[in-house]
């Protein structure tokens, strides 16, 4: 059994997600069950398809869940483009979390590779 909290990309994601659930506190009520809502989830499903899929007993397995961890990634990185576009997000929020998303990406493919 691997140890989740052993990954540098589980420990990346987990702390993303807390950046990306305390920025989103400053969008607007009306969006709580919209982009806000979407943007959290898609976020803490980084790290925790990392902590399913670790717990896997094969190498298969645990890639499956780190290519489900990369679609997430993916999509949170669209969505931070469309909250800066809609201005809910700063520019300079949107440089930190964009950087620190494609960081996170790079980690998992980089990952996913060593599984194959």
């Amino acid at each position: 059994m691997r140890n989740y909290k052993n990954f540098e990309v589980w420990k990346k994601s987990h702390q993303f997600a807390l950046k990306v659930y305390e920025v989103t506190k400053l969008f607007p009520s009306g969006e709580k069950f919209g982009i806000t809502s979407q943007l959290r989830r898609a976020s803490l499903s980084i790290p925790t398809n990392l902590v399913e899929g670790s717990s896997r007993n094969s190498e298969k397995e645990f890639a499956h869940f780190i290519n489900i961890a990369s679609g997430s990634s993916a999509e949170v990185e669209y969505l931070l483009e469309f909250s800066k576009e809609i201005n809910y997000l700063s520019l300079e929020d949107f440089d930190i979390l964009n950087r620190e998303i494609i960081i996170i990406r790079k980690m998992l493919n980089s990952l996913y590779q060593k599984l194959k």
